[in-house]
């Protein structure tokens, strides 16, 4: 399972934002949604090594996507990541549930074992009642340097 903001993603919603960004002020692409029947502008930055790290991990795993975000924001996202569609299922707001103030991830609604499941997010809240499935990554915002993704490839291969 993998998380979707700040993990594979960062995004901004508005242009100063978008400038205030280490990339310059320049976006990997933009998209319209309606939210509450309001209009909104998402400027949208992919972190570096997400294609690669997709198209490795997609030979040794099912790929999930589970976002604490809701889906008419997150599938337009995970369709432009993701165009060879490498990961099959996604979970969004939806499927967590509130606990103290966050979004958790149940990580057993995949149905499947759950030494088989593993989840690759930045938030430890998410993953709250499954510690011992999460590989924690740090959070990615705009740096267009970072190498976390690749970095990170061994482990998960060494675990497939």
């Amino acid at each position: 399972m993998l998380d979707l903001d700040e993990t594979l993603i960062h995004s901004k919603f508005s242009i100063a934002q978008l400038q205030a960004c280490k990339t310059r002020g320049k976006a990997d692409f933009q998209m319209r949604i309606i939210v509450e029947g309001r209009p909104i502008q998402v400027y949208v930055l992919i972190r570096p090594g997400v294609s690669f790290f997709l198209s490795r991990l997609s030979l040794l795993y099912e790929l999930v996507i589970y976002t604490a975000s809701m889906s008419i924001y997150a599938n337009p996202l995970v369709d432009t990541i993701d165009p060879d569609r490498l990961i099959p299922f996604r979970l969004y707001r939806d499927h967590c549930f509130s606990y103290q103030g966050s979004y958790i991830k149940d990580l057993s609604l995949l149905g499947r074992p759950m030494s088989d499941v593993i989840i690759v997010d930045n938030s430890p809240n998410a993953y709250h009642f499954h510690p011992e499935n999460a590989v924690p990554i740090l959070s990615w915002y705009d740096d267009p340097d970072d190498k976390c993704l690749f970095e990170m490839l061994p482990l998960l291969e060494a675990l497939s």
